[in-house]
């Protein structure tokens, strides 16, 4: 038992308990402190410390695409004889020194002066309503994303997208992983809901080659933007019923081939719907994607699909992924409960991909093929099964990962699935699978000292 314990720590033992030391009494009232610091700092100093030293610019993520761009250089005169300059190389050392006191340093000195105010004020907030004391914490977190992602356009677009991704693998989870199927429709699901979302908003408001003149024009056509999202996410709905009535009624590996089948299909008619746009897509949607927007959606989708998986409905579906036979002799009706598990996870996705859509202002059917399914699984696997913290752990990793390595180019593709390799061989359900979410727990203040009493 001893020898499995220490496999499955992904830190040294000695770091760990280090780690856990220093921020055992900091709650998380305290780390949104720390963090709003280092944002705050950032804005104020970033710039004159980066150049200072020696960056060209202000790094856009702590410092990563930096030390992968030197090595990136590094690799290209080795193997293709390119030209390289050694003094890039001064700047990994210099990208760590910047993440070290911008980031590192405030988060670590904060937390710590501020712990004791933090417990207090997290113990105030526990004595008014769960739902302030929630509201509070994401007041928080959403100034520490409006102010990082304010800082530069590149941060920004990384940021929407990882939100993004968050609610599209969360609404995979509930298939691959509390109903323990696999599904391979998800891109096919986002596909309807941004072709969809974008007939609503493009084909009413706006003025297009495609769908042509604009139906309505007043001066808050904006608000209707979360009717045009519910509109493509009940769509993907449907298109999730049709796949549900005949798979259900298989078991095994078909809802797999079914789900891949049905994704080849949504891809093959929006690339021959001229209507649509065909292979060409449909551009021109409205600037309504905005960070709020999004961060809104991504909050209410993860706080339903949270309520969702702790409901009876989502018992229900771990008990049918557990053992189909025994949840029907407990009258658990198992097709009707993976249908609905089904179709509310397609609606999910179906929002998300609204709001890629608006994101990018542009859509083709060639951004939900094969890689998009791939991305996706693999945010799922490597966050983790059954668990929204891990859904959150798996998209946040895999986005921020994807953009940190985008300058090694085709290696990139060779070190993620290494890395998917190294998490399947070591932790095969993911990083945090199986964990409920608790809000009461977290939000609570942290005092270790009291346990010893």
């Amino acid at each position: 038992m001893a020898q499995t314990k220490t496999t499955s720590s992904p830190l040294p033992r000695g770091v760990k308990n280090a780690v856990g030391r220093l921020f055992a009494s900091v709650p998380l009232l305290g780390f949104l402190f720390g963090f709003l610091a280092c944002v705050l700092m950032e804005m104020a100093v970033g710039d004159q410390l980066a150049n200072l030293l020696g960056l060209s610019k202000m790094p856009v993520l702590f410092g990563i695409v930096t030390i992968f761009k030197a090595i990136a250089g590094l690799i290209n005169t080795l193997f293709k004889g390119a030209a390289f300059d050694p003094g890039t190389l001064v700047h990994i050392p210099m990208a760590l020194i910047y993440f070290s006191i911008v980031y590192l340093a405030p988060i670590t000195i904060v937390t710590r002066l501020t712990s004791r105010l933090a417990n207090s004020l997290a113990d105030a907030l526990q004595q008014t309503s769960l739902l302030f004391s929630a509201l509070v914490h994401l007041g928080l977190l959403y100034a520490i994303l409006h102010f990082w992602g304010g800082m530069n356009d590149y941060r920004l677009i990384v940021l929407k997208l990882t939100l993004i991704a968050i609610l599209v693998t969360l609404s995979l989870n509930i298939i691959n992983g509390y109903m323990g199927e696999f599904s391979c429709s998800h891109p096919g699901f986002m596909a309807i809901g941004a072709y969809m979302s974008s007939m609503f908003t493009v084909g009413l408001f706006v003025d297009d080659k495609v769908l042509g003149a604009a139906k309505l024009s007043f001066s808050l056509a904006y608000l209707s933007f979360p009717l045009a999202l519910v509109f493509g996410g009940l769509m993907a709905a449907i298109g999730a019923l049709i796949i549900a009535i005949p798979s259900f009624k298989t078991r095994g590996d078909y809802l797999a081939i079914i789900s891949l089948a049905f994704l080849f299909i949504i891809k093959s008619l929006f690339e021959n719907v001229q209507a649509l746009g065909g292979a060409r897509g449909i551009s021109g949607q409205p600037n309504w994607a905005t960070l709020p927007v999004i961060f809104a959606v991504v909050v209410i989708g993860f706080w339903a699909i949270n309520n969702f998986v702790n409901s009876t409905m989502g018992k229900a579906l771990n008990a049918v992924r557990d053992e189909e036979s025994a949840a029907e002799a407990m009258t658990i009706n198992t097709r009707k409960t993976k249908m609905a598990a089904f179709m509310f996870a397609a609606f999910w996705a179906g929002m998300a991909g609204g709001l890629l859509a608006h994101v990018m202002r542009y859509i083709n059917p060639s951004m939900f093929g094969i890689q998009k399914l791939a991305e996706v699984l693999a945010m799922v696997y490597f966050g983790g099964l059954n668990s929204v913290v891990g859904s959150i752990v798996g998209a946040v990793s895999i986005s921020l990962l994807s953009e940190a390595l985008r300058p090694l180019e085709i290696l990139k593709w060779i070190v993620i699935p290494l890395l998917l390799i190294l998490v399947m061989i070591y932790r095969p359900t993911g990083l945090i699978a199986f964990r409920e979410f608790n809000i009461r727990r977290i939000l609570q203040p942290r005092r270790p000292e009291s346990k010893e009493v």
